[in-house]
This record gives structure tokens, C-alpha cells and sequence, in this order.
């Protein structure tokens, strides 16, 4: 037995041997990117690029090529990837190098990775132009030059990248054409050069037939869109806005079934909106082409984009009446027809989506509701915007039924009536805007509901009363606007709780007693506007009055608030607006800056000083105290608002000088000190000898007026005493040069009578002239 099994066991060894053999060389077969061996001259080439990238940094943590050294295989080096069996390098990303500040050689280590597939120099700071020799890169299938200074024009050698997917050159400062060599990209299927100053060559988009992303936002594109891009039958965005195309809308995007957005806002585009022939199985769910020349009527045949969700038409010159084909939109989600030409009836059929979050309908010629608006159960209709149309009658108490709304405008139009307390069932108003109507009677009491109102502005209407007190409740408050209306009440030191106050504007009203008690004034810090001109307020402000104001010291910066430089929500979907007299003249300002601030309590009854603190509000931008009774000398302190831009103290009691500090306020264009008792040298500064004479006109003590009024506005004051060594300076003066002026002062006096004769029956008609 033992014999016979001799072979079974000579075999078993054999097989065992080969076995190991044969698995032996597996290990380099399946080893892992980490493991492979780099060939040497894709090493050397990423040596000589870790030269011309001397300091990279990646979110300010340690420079990668740092890393990269000969002592370990450059296959596991950072932002370096190999290919698993040829070590060959195949991707490449050094994405967020800020602090590169190169520029790519034509003869760059990088053009010699002629392997690689993927590339990532995105926001490298890299300035200069492409080198051509990036066609060297012909495996390449992702490219991404975003986020850098490129200039100049692409290279034609980039069509050699024939197996691009991907490309992506947002945000450089290239500018011509796009090459007509990118017809040979025909796998590209997402093409970014947003953010640049192309002007020409979308003649080529229809031969990439492989595209389903296109981005030309934010260029200086100036042609029409007349090439047929029906062929690209994988578009599924097209995104061309803020550009200067012209001519008609280019309808056969419309032919493209997978095409789900368009985007061609802000450009020239004209005449009316023809779709053309749609797909009958289109899938378009966004059409944006606001900010347009569009005309005529609103196109019948939009019904046959039934996948629409948002449609936005604003800013164009459509007229004539909002077609009933557009309630077949049942998937509409956002509908804007804002700023156009559009009349008559607004379609009832608007209230009766279930789907309908956002109407805006605003700056029309809408005239008038269907008579009987019917809010269908479980509307969803969150921003209703109606505001300057010509829209008249009560105000429209179906509004109450919205549930959900957040945004009501109905601002400048008609409306008469009061104010609905149903109101209060909207318990997610977040902006009410009433203002320009004919609205009466009370605010209603009824916002202990909506602690999430942010603004309301019943400016200029007729409504009467007192300022609901339940407006305490609305703590995320930031706009409060009651100008123009007749309320009656006193000053509504509550307000100050409300700790996000941003404006408040009680002008023209008859509010009335102080705007101070030591008990109830909790100050306003984060007030930035604060209007209560021509009410009745009396009674004087202690000195610190101003000293909580702490907004108004704050200096901001956009990087604080980066989406928007005007006040506004916070999803800076609107923008807030307030009238004001500024530098003399009723402005109406469609959009307040961020850093505005603005303090107006002129036309009031207000005595005593004016308070020093208010020097502390160095990022203050306009004060005006015109129209009181204050007294004293005009505070020092004045002249640390540095940002200060117009000051209006005139029709006071004011006396003393005015401080030459304010002479150095290089922002300050608009003054006025008129009507008042002031005296001494006016600051001989550019922004006073600019100013009219009119404002420092009624003070007999001033001087120093002569450039302004081109004459001498009072008789320089005469000095009383000399310092002695001025009146011993010359004692061998000739005496002859007195009895000189002797002789000549009596002639002077008959001709300075002659001259004050017809200078005063002549002075009314001169002033008026001025």
C-alpha cells in the first residue's frame, strides 16, 4: 500500500508547488494604486511641475507637492492617481491651490502626463493664456480650468481632446470665440464657460450631439441663437442668460424632448414669443426669459408645455390679456409676468392651483378680479405679488382663505376699504406691503398670530388710530413702515424690544408727546433708518440718547451679507423700500444699500441741545434735525461721522460757531445751516465752498461766504487788540499812508450809499434769480 501510494504523494507535491508557482505573481497583478510602481518619467514630469507650483496650499493646511519627493513612488503623492498595472499617471487634481499665482508653460512638465484622463486645476490662480499645448492631452476626459485668470482666446489644439466628457472654464477672462475646433468634442456632454467674455461661436453647439449641460451665462455673447439645435436630442439644460443675444426666441430648444430647463434671461431678444413646433413629449419644467424685448401677446399654445413648473416671462412688453390655455399648466409651481404690459381681468382660474406656490403679477395694468374668486381647499400659494397694477375696490377678503401665504404685496394700486382682521389666519405672513392705496380705518389688531412678520409698510394711505400695540409680538420685525397716514398716538418706546429693527418710519403723521423717558427708552440697536420728521414730538434728548444705537457704529461689509447689497428678506427675494427728503429732495428709493444709515427727526417741536452721543454713530450716512427748536452750539462730535454724506440743521435756535472739524468730513456733499443764529468763520473746506449760498443764508454772524455767494456775505470782523510785537513791528510807518485813507474814505462812503441804494431795490429780484 505504502509503495502504490508514492505517486499519489509525488503528484500532490508537484500539484502544491505549481500552485504557489503560479499565485506568486498575483500580488503585482491585483496591487493597488498605492503599491504600483511609477514609470520614471511621469515622475520626473511631476517634479518639474512641483517647480513651476512653488506654494500650494489647500484651505491654508500644508502645501501637497510638498510632499512629493523622490524617496517615495509618485503614485501614492497627493492629488496623484496612477494606473493600477502601467503606473502610468491618469489623474491629476491640484484644485484650490490659491496661492499658485503661475502661469502653464508652453513646455510644462504637466503637457508631458500625456496619459492622464482626468485634470483638475480649478481655482489655482493661474493667469497667462492656455499654452496650445494642452491638445498634447489626448487621453483627457475631464477638464476643469475653472476659477482661475485665464485670458486670451482658447486654443484651436483644444479640439484635439476628441474624448472629452466633461469641460469646464467658468470664471476666467477669455474672450473671442469658442473655437471651431470643439466640433470634434462630439462625447462632450457638459460644457461650463460661464463667467467669461466670449462673444461668438454657438454656431458650433449643434454638432455636440453628445451634450446634455450647456452654460454660457455671464458672457458677452452678441448674436442670434439662428442654428438649428434640435440635434441635440441629450440637452437636458441650456443656460444662456445675462448675455447680449438678439433676434427671436431660438424654438427649436423646443424640439428637444429630454430638454428640462431654460434659462435665456437678461439678453436683447425680440419680437414676440413664438414656440414654434414643441415636442409632444417634452419634458421642459423651467422656461426663464425675463429681462428680455419680448412683445405681443403671451403665446395660446404654452399649454402644450404641460411639464412646466417655473415660467417666468417678467420684464418684457407683453400685452393684451394672460391667456385661459395657461390653467392647463397643471404642474406650474412659479409663475412670473411681472413688469410687462398685461391688462383686463386676472384669470381666476390662478387660485384654483393646488400646485401654485408663487403669482406675481406686479407693474401690469390689471384692473380687476373675476367677481367671484374661488380659493380651491389646500391651496399651496405662498408669495402673492399684485403691487402697481390698477386694481380698485375692498380690499379682497378672499386673501384670508391662503393659509400658507408669506409674501402679500398689493402695494400701489386702488384699494379702498379696511384692513381685514381675517388677516391674522396667515399665520406665515412674512411681508405685508400695502402701501399707495386708499385704505381707512384701523390697523387691526392682529398680529399677536404672526411672529413671523418680518416687514409691513401701510405707507401713504388714510388709516387713523393708534399703532396696534400687538406688533410686539413680532419679534423677527426688521421693517415698520407708517408714513403718510393719520395715526394719532404717542412715540412707541415698546419698539425698542424688538431687537432686529432695522427701519422704522413714522413721517407724516400725528404722532405727538416725547420720543424720551428715562423709564420705558430702551434705545434701538439695531436701528440703521429711523424717520419720524413732520409729527408733532416735542421735549429735549439727554446727551446719551443715541449711545445704544450700536447698528449705526457697525461699519458693514459685503462679507457679512454676500448674496445682496440691499436690505431685504434674508432669501434676498425682495428688497425693502422707503421714501425719504434727501439732500433736499422727496426720493424714493426703490432699494436701500446695506450700509445706509439714516437718522430723520426734522419737522418736529424738539428744544435743548442737540445730544453729543449722537458723534458716536460714525458710520451715520444722512442726519436731519431741521425744523425744531434746538438750542445750544452745534455738537463737536459731529465731525467723527466720518461716512457722513448730507447734514441738515437748518430752521433751529442754534448758535456759536460752526466746528472746523466738519470741514473734514470728505464724504459730506449736501449742508445746511440756514435760519439760525450762527456765527464765525464758515470751514473754508471744498465740501462748504461748494455748498449753495442759500444754506447759511438768516446767520448774521457768519463769514468767510465771499466764494459762495460771490460777495461779501457780512463784514469781516475787525480785530479789537494786536499782539505787541505786531504793533511795534514797524515803528518808522509813513504817516502819510493814513491821511491817504483819510482823503480817500469820504468819496468811498457816498459811492458805498449810491451802491447800498440800488443794491436794496434790487435785492428781491436777485435772491429769486439765485
Amino acid at each position: 500500500m505504502m509503495i502504490r501510494s508514492q505517486p499519489y504523494c509525488f503528484r500532490g507535491i508537484v500539484t502544491t508547488i505549481c500552485f504557489f508557482f503560479f499565485l506568486h505573481p498575483l500580488p503585482n497583478t491585483f496591487a493597488s494604486p498605492t503599491r504600483s510602481l511609477c514609470r520614471h518619467d511621469q515622475r520626473d514630469a511631476l517634479l518639474e511641475l512641483k517647480k513651476e507650483f512653488p506654494s500650494h496650499t489647500l484651505n491654508d493646511e500644508l502645501a501637497t507637492t510638498l510632499s512629493w519627493n523622490k524617496s517615495v513612488d509618485c503614485c501614492s503623492w497627493w492629488g496623484v492617481t496612477c494606473d493600477d498595472v502601467l503606473g502610468q499617471v491618469i489623474s491629476l487634481e491640484l484644485q484650490s491651490y490659491s496661492t499658485a499665482n503661475t502661469s502653464l508653460k508652453a513646455s510644462s512638465g504637466l503637457f508631458k502626463l500625456q496619459y492622464l484622463r482626468h485634470l483638475d486645476l480649478s481655482d489655482c490662480s493661474l493667469h497667462g493664456e492656455i499654452p496650445s499645448s494642452i491638445g498634447n492631452l489626448s487621453h483627457l476626459t475631464y477638464l476643469d480650468l475653472s476659477f482661475n485668470q485665464f485670458i486670451g482666446e482658447v486654443p484651436p489644439s483644444i479640439g484635439n481632446l476628441n474624448q472629452l466628457r466633461y469641460l469646464s472654464l467658468w470664471s476666467n477672462d477669455l474672450k473671442g470665440n469658442i473655437p471651431t475646433s470643439m466640433v470634434n468634442l462630439t462625447k462632450l456632454s457638459d460644457l461650463d464657460v460661464k463667467g467669461n467674455q466670449f462673444t461668438g461661436g454657438v454656431i458650433i453647439l449643434a454638432n455636440l450631439t453628445s451634450l446634455s449641460e450647456l452654460n454660457l451665462s455671464y458672457n458677452n455673447f452678441n448674436s442670434s441663437i439662428s442654428v438649428d439645435l434640435s440635434g441635440l436630442h441629450n440637452l437636458e439644460r441650456f443656460i444662456g442668460n445675462d448675455n447680449s443675444f438678439f433676434g427671436p426666441f431660438p424654438s427649436s430648444l423646443l424640439m428637444i424632448s429630454s430638454l428640462g430647463m431654460i434659462a435665456l434671461d437678461r439678453n436683447q431678444f425680440e419680437g414676440p414669443l413664438d414656440l414654434g413646433n414643441m415636442s409632444s413629449s417634452s419634458e421642459l419644467g423651467s422656461l426663464d426669459v425675463s429681462y428680455n424685448k419680448f412683445s405681443g401677446l403671451i403665446p395660446p399654445s404654452i399649454w402644450k408645455l404641460r411639464s412646466l413648473a417655473v415660467l417666468d416671462l417678467s420684464h418684457n412688453s407683453f400685452k393684451g390679456i394672460v391667456p385661459r390655455s395657461i390653467s392647463s399648466l397643471v404642474n406650474l409651481t412659479s409663475l412670473d409676468l411681472s413688469y410687462n404690459k398685461l391688462e383686463g381681468q386676472i384669470p381666476s382660474l390662478l387660485w384654483r392651483s393646488s400646485t401654485l406656490w408663487s403669482l406675481e403679477l406686479s407693474h401690469n395694468m390689471f384692473s380687476s378680479f373675476n367677481k367671484s374668486v374661488e380659493v380651491v381647499d389646500g391651496a399651496s400659494l405662498r408669495e402673492l405679488r399684485l403691487g402697481s397694477n390698477s386694481l380698485q375696490g375692498p380690499f379682497p377678503q378672499w386673501i384670508c382663505k391662503l393659509k400658507d401665504l408669506w409674501a402679500l404685496d398689493l402695494s400701489n394700486n386702488q384699494f379702498t376699504g379696511s384692513i381685514p382682521l381675517c388677516l391674522k389666519n396667515a399665520t406665515s405672513l412674512s411681508e405685508i406691503r400695502l402701501q399707495n392705496n386708499s385704505l381707512s380705518g384701523f390697523i387691526p389688531e392682529s398680529f399677536s398670530n404672526l411672529t413671523d412678520l418680518k416687514s409691513l409698510d401701510v405707507s401713504h394711505n388714510y388709516l387713523v388710530g393708534k399703532l396696534p400695540r400687538s406688533l410686539i409680538h413680532c419679534k423677527l420685525m426688521r421693517l415698520l413702515n407708517v408714513d403718510g397716514n393719520k395715526i394719532n398716538d404717542t412715540f412707541p418706546f415698546w419698539l425698542g424690544s424688538l431687537e432686529l429693527l432695522k427701519i422704522l418710519v413714522l413721517r407724516s403723521n400725528a404722532f405727538h408727546g416725547p420720543v424720551y423717558n428715562p423709564t420705558t427708552y430702551l434705545g434701538f440697536r439695531s436701528m440703521r433708518i429711523i424717520n419720524i420728521a413732520n409729527n408733532n414730538f416735542v421735549g429735549s434728548l439727554p446727551k446719551d440718547y443715541f449711545a445704544n444705537w450700536t447698528e449705526m457704529s457697525i461699519v458693514w461689509s459685503n462679507e457679512d451679507s454676500p448674496e445682496s447689497e440691499y436690505m431685504g428678506d434674508d432669501s434676498h427675494l425682495y428688497e425693502d423700500s422707503i421714501d425719504l427728503v434727501y439732500k433736499g429732495v422727496e426720493t424714493d428709493f426703490k432699494r436701500i444699500f446695506q450700509a445706509f444709515k439714516a437718522i430723520d427727526f426734522s419737522g418736529n417741536r424738539f428744544s435743548g441741545h442737540i445730544p453729543g452721543s449722537i458723534g458716536e454713530l460714525n458710520e451715520l450716512r444722512f442726519l436731519n434735525l431741521s425744523g425744531n427748536a434746538f438750542t445750544g452750539n452745534i455738537p463737536p462730535s459731529l465731525s467723527n461721522l466720518a461716512k457722513l454724506e448730507a447734514l441738515d440743521l437748518s430752521r433751529n435756535n442754534l448758535s456759536g460757531e460752526i466746528p472746523q472739524g466738519l470741514g473734514k468730513l470728505s464724504f459730506l456733499s449736501y449742508i445746511n445751516f440756514s435760519h439760525n443764529h450762527l456765527r464765525g468763520l464758515v470751514p473754508q473746506s471744498t465740501q462748504f465752498q461748494s455748498q449753495k449760498c442759500s444754506s447759511f443764508m438768516d446767520n448774521s454772524g457768519l463769514y468767510g461766504l465771499e466764494k459762495m455767494c460771490n460777495e461779501n456775505h457780512v463784514n469781516v470782523p475787525v480785530l479789537t487788540s494786536q499782539r505787541p510785537e505786531e504793533s511795534l513791528s514797524d515803528p518808522k510807518e509813513p504817516v502819510l499812508n493814513w491821511i491817504a485813507a483819510a482823503i480817500a474814505y469820504g468819496p468811498g462812503v457816498f459811492c458805498g450809499l449810491v451802491l447800498g441804494h440800488i443794491f436794496i431795490s434790487h435785492k428781491h429780484e436777485w435772491f429769486i434769480a439765485r
